[in-house]
């Protein structure tokens, strides 16, 4: 039997009572001498990993088993920090006093010794070996110190200021914002020393905010000249069309945002008898980013495109994604075409997957088909597609309502929508208004994911799920108990449906309560990501799910094209099979943590954007909706600007503030005054800190 990672885990679990040297873990193992030298290398990766520890004697142990935890450290600006632990560990985060840190940096993968534990599940440790650094290169404002300097990192969790070396400077100024590259790490009687690769530009500019936000989570957002060069080698090498289907004849058109460039999907409607037959032609990147190539290995590190309230990083260079790949107008475009048959009831009767080539008639904008489908048109270039359009908004209102009948679960949560001026200052914050042409490609790609998924179920084949476990019994619970003191009732946490969730939802539509229970039951919920398992997806009622649809910006989605195109016409063989599997589980992982940092810098540069817009609006009065509260204050979500502010408690003179957690509120001791989730309250700007990227707030008075 091959000896895998997990299965060496499992027999040193079960057979090994202390640690060993490689040899007599061969030993006891049965290692051939054939193997010996490959297991050898896999002990020793396994301890570069951290789920082995190498101590003293050249011996290898369980980490849990000599009270160790291997993890990645989190910094506090304040110099502690919190280790948290890797998958094969089941415990909570460690804490980890300034005072034991042992060098360690922020984001380092580190072994800490837990020590005690002072409170139930609240275990504290000392870090005592550091497996990887982490942090090649920080961002931060260089600050002068005689020939020297020092710069202080952007990222407030960095808590070691990093020195700078005259030589090193690179005529940075006094205040600039800079990239730094770490030459020497902290020792115990020294701070890290850097060196200065690149001025940013002057802190207060807008766009160096973004940049350094970007440098923070080490996003590059060009590409290397190699990857250009074999991207337009790429971008010309179309292939024979012989074996592809040809649908140029049939009226496909693409409906998109207003600045979008990268079209990765066009959809099309046939009547078929007395229901319909959906073709949705997605973009065929898998053709130009052939697997293994570099196009293929810099689109594995990227995971995703990483967008932004004003510009995108694509996963791709744009000559593929705007051009080559990117389904324009009258222009010949290779894809991948999912045709599905539904009868009048949007139930899915047949599923068909085709490499085809399309040419799309027109590109649509969601409020130029929301206005057609309103007002109609006289227009003689708009009545060609008018009746199409019409079905097309039937087909998906039906499909809709019997999703949500189903079990998906409907969150009404705004989103808001950032314009930036030619200077690139905030010019407005407003609420996305979605309509009926964002819901008709949205209903049609939710179906299109799902019959993609069943498919290949269907088929044995395995691939990349987007999978969404069900909550927690314990915050269900909890969440039960909190909507109770509205008058609001669900079955008990066992016994809950993702179909008692809507229906909640759905009765407390234009309530009072809407804002505060949708914001509290999506808190609740698991987040979703992406598996070689496949447990289905909760949120959406769906027990098989895939992304299929956007292989331009996403890469789970190449992968679920390249296993289609490869088993379309063939078998998946056990050989393949395990290959597959094999792989998957990597991809999964990568792609799942690039989603989060992609998020991460999303969040990060609108807050970066919300605080930019309010600098000039100190001390003016806003009303707006509590949307959390915590032991030291509560945030605000302002009306008209949408934006979120804190109030600090400390900020509150007219009494001492209870926090109550289980009922997200705080309550006066003597008054009982009660700021809770969901009220509204009339607050004042106090200050901006832009670094910070947080507004302060200050309550004044009853609304």
């Amino acid at each position: 039997m091959k000896l895998t990672d997990a299965r060496i885990l499992a027999l040193m679990k079960k057979k090994v009572s202390r640690p060993m040297k490689i040899s007599e873990l061969s030993k006891q193992f049965g290692v051939t001498d054939a193997d010996r030298r490959e297991f050898r290398n896999r002990i020793k990766d396994m301890a570069v990993q951290g789920s082995l520890i190498k101590i003293r004697g050249g011996r290898y142990g369980l980490p849990d088993e000599m009270n160790l935890i291997t993890g990645k450290l989190h910094g506090h600006p304040n110099g502690f920090g919190f280790v948290i632990p890797d998958k094969h560990h089941e415990t909570n985060d460690v804490y980890v006093h300034q005072k034991c840190m042992n060098e360690a940096m922020h984001q380092d993968h580190v072994v800490v010794r837990v020590e005690s534990e002072k409170e139930p599940g609240r275990p504290e440790g000392r870090v005592i070996k550091i497996l990887q650094r982490n942090t090649p290169n920080l961002v931060g404002t260089y600050q002068t110190f005689g020939r020297d300097g020092w710069v202080i990192p952007t990222e407030g969790k960095h808590f070691h200021d990093v020195f700078i070396p005259g030589k090193n400077r690179k005529d940075a100024k006094n205040g600039q914002v800079v990239d730094v590259k770490i030459e020497t790490y902290p020792t115990r009687h020294q701070p890290p020393v850097g060196k200065v690769i690149e001025i940013l530009g002057k802190s207060n500019d807008p766009e160096v905010e973004v940049q350094s936000i970007l440098r923070k989570f080490g996003i590059r957002q060009d590409f290397p000249p190699k990857i250009i060069k074999e991207a337009k080698v790429a971008a010309k090498e179309l292939e024979s069309l012989q074996d592809r289907k040809d649908l140029t004849d049939l009226m496909t058109f693409t409906i998109d945002g207003e600045r979008a460039k990268d079209f990765d999907d066009a959809v099309s409607l046939e009547h078929l008898g007395e229901g319909y037959r959906l073709g949705v032609h997605i973009a065929d990147v898998s053709h130009f980013v052939q697997e293994n190539s570099l196009l293929d290995e810099e689109a594995f590190e990227r995971g995703t495109s990483v967008y932004y309230a004003d510009g995108v990083v694509p996963m791709l260079p744009e000559i593929l994604s705007n051009e080559a790949c990117s389904l324009k107008p009258k222009v010949t475009r290779l894809t991948l075409t999912a045709f599905i048959d539904f009868d009048r009831q949007g139930n899915p009767l047949a599923t068909q997957i085709h490499k085809s080539f399309i040419k799309s008639q027109r590109r649509f904008t969601y409020n130029e088909v929301a206005a057609l489908l309103e007002n109609g048109s006289d227009k003689e270039s708009d009545l060609p597609f008018l009746q199409t359009l019409s079905d097309m908004h039937h087909l998906s209102q039906t499909l809709r309502k019997r999703r949500f009948k189903n079990g998906s679960v409907d969150f009404n949560m705004p989103e808001s929508d950032i314009s930036i001026d030619e200077e690139g200052k905030v010019k407005e914050i407003s609420i996305v208004e979605h309509n009926a042409a964002h819901q008709l490609i949205e209903e049609f790609m939710l179906a299109t994911n799902q019959a993609v998924a069943l498919s290949l179920h269907e088929k044995d084949i395995p691939c990349i799920h987007r999978i969404h476990e069900s909550p927690d019994p314990t915050k269900l619970s909890e969440f039960r108990e909190f909507i109770g003191s509205f008058g609001l009732r669900l079955p008990s946490p066992d016994k809950i449906r993702s179909q008692d969730l809507n229906a909640l939802l759905k009765k407390i539509q234009g309530t009072p309560e809407e804002r505060v229970v949708n914001t509290l039951l999506l808190r609740t919920m698991k987040k979703a990501h992406y598996s070689e398992s496949d447990p289905g997806h909760y949120c959406l009622g769906f027990p098989h799910y895939a992304h299929f649809t956007s292989p331009i910006r996403r890469y789970p989605d190449l992968i679920v094209h390249r296993i289609i195109k490869k088993h379309l016409k063939h078998k998946c063989s056990k050989k393949d099979k395990k290959a597959l599997k094999a792989s998957l589980s990597e991809i999964s992982e990568q792609s799942t943590q690039m989603e989060i940092q992609a998020m991460s810098i999303e969040r990060e540069i609108t807050s970066l954007r919300r605080a930019q817009f309010m600098t000039d609006k100190i001390g003016k009065t806003f009303y707006g909706i509590i949307t959390g509260v915590t032991g030291f204050g509560f945030f605000v979500e302002l009306e008209n600007v949408f934006v979120e502010g804190l109030v600090k408690v400390s900020s509150i003179m007219d009494d001492y503030y209870l926090f109550i957690e289980t009922e997200h509120k705080l309550i006066g001791q003597r008054r009982h005054r009660v700021f809770q989730i969901g009220n509204r309250v009339k607050v004042r700007v106090t200050n901006v800190d832009l670094s910070r990227r947080q507004i302060d707030l200050q309550v004044m008075g009853e609304p």
